[in-house]
């Protein structure tokens, strides 16, 4: 099956205002930048964002915040982002911080159909509130429930037309847990290539959890924190 779409802008027009999605990545590391761009050109508004950080000023999750059209982020890590920062403090933006391993764990324990999970992260502080604890071999813990989305946009280093994805290095990052936890995975990537040239047993995300994939049309090498010493 061809699951090739034409261009980032023609793949964001399936998405509605008030969706939820997914996006990969950490920090300027692995970011699907071009369906990232094509949805803040599209304007789509009233956004739930489900990302590991907030993009930066004027880059990535950061542009749609300057144009509001994200509702509320659900994150682990906002620290680089000075209009992430007065949105949320002037009240204008709802946030959900979870943290980073819980982050990683409700994402993948969506994919995987697992209805909750144990975890001592976060006991006796503000993100157990309201929430079911318990008491496992002396150890106290916290129930999560599994976090999935209407779309996980992503990106990876190769694809075939079929699907199949393949990451390079740390831009796998959540790449991989978003594409089984979301109802629509759409899929970037830096070559694609025909089915049958990626090796089977370098394949991270079977096709199986994709259902669009595109060749991206340009990437930033950004470097997140330059850090310089004289001598």
């Amino acid at each position: 099956m061809n699951k090739v779409i034409a261009s980032a802008a023609e793949a964001v027009a399936l998405v509605p205002d008030g969706a939820t999605i997914m996006m990969g990545g950490f920090g300027v590391c692995g970011l699907p930048e071009n369906l990232i761009d094509a949805l803040h050109d599209r304007g789509t508004r009233d956004l739930i964002i489900i990302s590991n950080n907030a993009g930066l000023d004027g880059f990535g999750i950061g542009r749609m915040l300057v144009t509001r059209q994200v509702r509320k982020m659900i994150s682990s890590y906002v620290g680089e982002n000075k209009e992430f920062e007065r949105q949320f403090l002037k009240g204008e933006l709802e946030v959900e911080l979870v943290p980073q391993g819980t982050l990683a764990e409700r994402i993948r324990a969506a994919g995987a159909g697992i209805g909750g999970f144990f975890t001592p992260t976060g006991y006796g502080t503000v993100v157990a509130e309201g929430k079911e604890t318990r008491i496992i071999n002396g150890k106290p813990y916290v129930l999560e429930s599994p976090l999935d989305a209407d779309f996980a946009f992503v990106r990876a280093w190769k694809g075939d037309r079929d699907g199949n994805l393949v990451y390079r290095k740390t831009a796998r990052s959540f790449n991989p847990i978003m594409a089984t936890a979301a109802r629509v995975t759409i899929a970037e990537v830096e070559h694609l290539v025909e089915p049958g040239e990626i090796d089977p047993d370098h394949v991270v995300t079977p096709g199986i959890f994709v259902q669009h994939i595109l060749k991206g049309e340009q990437y930033e090498r950004r470097i997140e924190k330059r850090t310089t010493r004289v001598g």
